[in-house]
């Protein structure tokens, strides 16, 4: 096996058309057999997904197998052709909308999964209770929702086919709610140019009003504190205590 990438609490190694996620003992057994769960369900989409091969035991750590895709990620791309960001963004915010589309419906709610979060996190009674309000008052969808879409997790093949890797958090809800993680993703990056160009894009195409999508971010911004990363939370804070609660 090849050691291809390390993250914290995983590693991920490629054996011939195989890629093994393995995770250190930090994660659960629920949480690895979830995402192989997840993962298994959205195959049964019309979008591009790595097969699920199964779930081991390998050197005594849980792991996920599944299909190799080989090629670069969108963000690779974006990075080696800066002349190509607008392009690469426009096919980003395009398949965005098009996972949107699909259905799976034995999925996880986001709403029951925001509102664990939120009532999870370190804030003020008050803040949770106004979260808790605001999150009710969203319109109920069934769209699918990654949950951590972004340029990393597509993967261009030579063919031009466009996979989505890493269904951990996938669920089914609002995607505009998806929209807004995406976009708080980019600026925990650092990318705020980006960042907002993609929210301009994605409300463009999907003819949604920016400061509805804006109105989200405060909640996905609770549910990402939950994560406890020392960089982020006076980030994290700001957004959430900055918000217009009328």
């Amino acid at each position: 096996m090849e050691l291809i990438h390390e993250s914290a609490g995983k590693k991920l190694y490629r054996d011939g058309d195989r890629l093994i996620k393995s995770f250190n003992s930090s994660y659960s057994k629920a949480d690895i057999l979830n995402e192989a769960l997840n993962q298994a369900r959205v195959e049964e989409t019309k979008l591009h997904i790595p097969k699920l091969c199964g779930v081991e035991v390998i050197d005594g750590e849980w792991s996920i197998v599944r299909e190799y895709i080989g090629g670069e990620t969108l963000e690779e791309i974006m990075a080696r052709h800066p002349d190509r960001i607008d392009e690469c963004l426009n096919f980003f915010v395009e398949l965005q909308i098009s996972m949107s589309k699909e259905r799976v419906p034995l999925l996880g709610h986001l709403r029951d999964k925001m509102h664990a979060k939120i009532s999870a996190s370190a804030f003020p009674a008050t803040v949770r209770y106004d979260l808790h309000v605001r999150l009710d008052g969203l319109p109920r969808h069934t769209k699918l929702c990654h949950g951590d879409f972004q340029p990393s997790n597509v993967v261009i093949t030579k063919d031009n086919v466009p996979y989505i890797i890493d269904w951990a958090h996938a669920t089914q809800g609002n995607g505009s709610a998806d929209a807004a993680r995406t976009y708080l993703i980019f600026m925990l990056q650092k990318k705020e140019a980006l960042a907002e160009k993609y929210l301009e894009l994605y409300c463009e195409k999907t003819d949604t009003a920016v400061r509805y999508v804006q109105r989200i971010l405060p909640i996905v911004a609770c549910s990402q504190s939950v994560k406890k990363k020392p960089e982020e939370q006076e980030f994290l804070a700001k957004w959430v205590n900055v918000c217009d609660w009328q």
